[in-house]
Formats: structure tokens, sequence, C-alpha cells
């Protein structure tokens, strides 16, 4: 069986108009909520797990909890409140019913013609 891919799609967005503690920029702070989604031919499954994090456009850097102002973190606590991730669910791919529906069909032979055999 092939091994799932992991992709993660990003579920929100969120402008900050806080100060970046690195550059000290005023409007250039990004909350991005990703979201994990594993993949393989025979099922899409997505996962519960969250990633969260600030990023600053300006100086390109990764604004880690331990950097984080008083400020950074009221407003990360809103927006955390505001995400509504997607349900976990799984959704299987049109090859697994196909090999669903091909056991079935050649157990159902196998069924008939030694039934046949017997009479």
């Amino acid at each position: 069986m092939a091994t799932p891919k992991e992709k993660h799609i990003l579920i929100k967005e969120a402008e900050l108009t806080n100060n970046c503690p690195v550059c000290y920029s005023n409007t250039d702070l990004v909350l991005l909520c990703h979201q994990k989604i594993k993949q393989n031919r025979f099922y899409m499954k997505i996962t519960k797990n969250l990633t969260k994090t600030i990023q600053c456009k300006k100086c390109s850097s990764t604004i880690y909890p331990v950097d984080w102002t008083d400020d950074i973190e009221r407003v990360f606590d809103f927006y955390n409140k505001k995400i509504e991730p997607r349900r976990p669910s799984i959704k299987f791919t049109n090859l697994f019913y196909g090999l669903i529906i091909g056991f079935i069909v050649i157990a159902t032979a196998l069924v008939v013609l030694k039934y046949q055999e017997i009479i």
C-alpha cells in the first residue's frame, strides 16, 4: 500500500497590526492556520491537526511564541477562537470502490462456480 502524502491546507489568514519583534514593522504580521490532510490512491483523510504560525512579510521571519509580546498573545488568542477547522473525515476514492466491487464480483463468481460443481 502506498504511503500517504501529507498536505496542509490554509484555513485562516489574518493580518495583525502588532509590531514585529524582529524588524518592528507595524503592518506586516500575518497569522496563518493550516490543517493537515493525508492522501493516497485509496483515500483522503482530513485530520484534526492544526498548525498555527505568525510570520512577518517584511523580514520573512517566523515569530515563535518565545518572542511574542503580550499584545501579540492577546490577538493570537482572539483569532484562535475564531478559527473553524474542517471536521476530521475520510473520503474514499473511486479506485477503492472499484477494488471492493471487483472483489465482490470475483467472490460471487467463485461461489457460483463451486455451487454448480456440487449439483
